[in-house]
């Protein structure tokens, strides 16, 4: 639908209430936040708001909402998928509304084991303010030093340690929020229990900005651990992976945090591209686990000899333990950085997907071999995280040629098979990123037309006039099969 350009009163109001700080049409001050984390798309804003608190949110909403223009709320500008970038049936009569000028944490509660942040406070800034309490956020990710708390609340993200604490879901308590007509939900209360009828704040959770404006959350915090070992491993299969895996559980029970699936050829990209990396392991093996394990005083000892034993037994082939916090980093370095690597090598349709746990070593052979039969010279590289099914599948260009020519070409084709085949599987086409505006199309094409058609009802109740992110998530009509 279309959307009008605000007024020039509109545009009075919001300068007068917001000051020079919170208000800018320069299209200077735009321009870095017009184009996405993976710079594949740029688009135009009418002008970039930035309220300082909720109320200031709350105005800036109800003045858009009173002329139907339409909002792009933006965190970090860490997404994706093109979720934050104000590009498509708004595009340059949007309002880009950045909340990175919301940025106290409001209260750290080591008895309620909480934290209240507001939606601009950065991941590692969180991550610091509250181990200082002595408690933890236990939520991380290699974009931590951009990705906001409203971001974060906003795409569901998960990241390294869902394997025991799951994704934001199970983490936000609760919500303070602006909805469409411009009206503040409180909901900051850090309840466990709450059975007052629908949950507000699961709507808003993973909504990608598309039912209201997050500015601030309440999250749930975790005692700060005694001792963490980690350690890496290498594997003859990913089956054997998910085998140790399950062994470690059992074993070792909730101290396994962390559990990271890395390719041979994903640690080779590492190793030639980014500097100050080395090999874990005198050999190379075909898979590799990053394992991080926490608790008590001799949690090392205890990993240490169950890895031992896998090794003895068959079941693994080689393994380091880290015997500093620096060993420890330089091995999550290699994981956290495979993303860059990847990049730096070149042009590829990466794929954000997961499967039940089960399938996943089975999933990443039956794809990659489906994918190379379908599109001849192509180079898929599967990691990511296996406690919970996340694949990170991507499909680089063929060597040797142009990269960037190839993926203008082929890489909406390719996507839209992958996307096909986890379908197929019983999957999602989105573990953790969300579906921003790259991924929409395909979401109308391959989502159960009757999830598709309870979230376009609840739209239409929240947001009637559709000015909450337009573009994200939800499918166009344009994106209908077929056209």
């Amino acid at each position: 639908m279309p959307f009008p350009a605000p007024s020039a009163a509109l545009l009075g109001d919001l300068a007068g209430r917001l000051g020079p700080q919170g208000f800018t049409v320069d299209p200077a001050d735009l321009a870095p936040w017009l184009t996405d984390w993976r710079r594949r798309v740029t688009g135009a804003a009418a002008a970039l708001v930035s309220p300082a608190s909720a109320e200031e949110a709350a105005f800036v909403v109800a003045r858009a909402a009173a002329e139907g223009v339409a909002i792009v709320p933006q965190g970090g500008n860490s997404s994706m998928v093109g979720g934050a970038t104000p590009a498509g049936p708004a595009e340059g009569r949007a309002l880009l509304v950045s909340m990175r000028r919301m940025r106290a944490i409001r209260s750290v509660s080591p008895a309620d084991n909480a934290v209240v942040a507001e939606a601009g406070v950065v991941l590692a800034d969180l991550h610091e303010a509250v181990e200082a309490e002595g408690r933890r956020f236990p939520l991380s990710l290699a974009a931590k030093g951009n990705a906001t708390v409203g971001g974060l609340v906003s795409t569901n993200a998960g990241g390294t340690q869902v394997l025991r604490f799951g994704p934001m879901r199970s983490l936000v308590l609760g919500l303070e929020a602006v909805l469409p007509d411009g009206s503040l939900l409180h909901g900051l209360a850090p309840l466990r229990k709450d059975n007052r009828g629908y949950d507000l704040k699961q709507l808003l959770i993973g909504g990608e900005g598309t039912l209201g404006l997050v500015t601030a959350a309440t999250l749930r915090l975790v005692p700060a651990f005694e001792t963490r070992s980690v350690g890496w491993i290498g594997l003859r299969s990913a089956e054997d992976a998910l085998t140790l895996l399950r062994r470690l559980e059992d074993r070792l029970g909730e101290a396994v945090e962390s559990f990271e699936l890395v390719p041979a050829e994903g640690l080779a990209l590492v190793l030639r591209h980014i500097p100050d990396t080395r090999a874990p392991l005198a050999e190379s093996w075909t898979w590799n686990v990053l394992v991080e394990a926490v608790g008590s005083g001799d949690i090392g000892e205890r990993l240490q000899n169950e890895l031992m034993d896998a090794i003895e037994q068959g079941l693994a082939g080689d393994a380091t333990i880290a015997a500093s916090e620096a060993q420890a980093d330089a091995l999550w370095k290699l994981r956290e950085s495979l993303s860059e690597a990847e990049a730096r090598d070149g042009m590829a349709a990466k794929h954000d997907i997961a499967v039940p746990v089960a399938d996943m070593p089975g999933f990443m052979t039956r794809a990659s071999t489906a994918v190379t039969a379908r599109f001849p010279g192509v180079r898929p590289i599967a990691f990511g995280h296996l406690g919970d099914g996340n694949v990170h599948f991507n499909v680089r260009a063929p060597e040797g040629g142009d990269d960037k020519a190839w993926f203008k070409a082929q890489a909406a084709a390719v996507s839209r098979f992958v996307h096909g085949l986890v379908t197929e599987s019983g999957g999602t086409m989105s573990a953790e990123h969300g579906i921003g505006r790259f991924k929409r199309a395909d979401f109308a094409a391959l989502a159960d037309p009757v999830r598709l058609a309870a979230m376009r009802a609840i739209k239409a109740a929240l947001d009637p006039a559709g000015i909450m992110n337009p573009g994200a998530l939800l499918p166009l009509a344009e994106d209908a099969p077929g056209q």
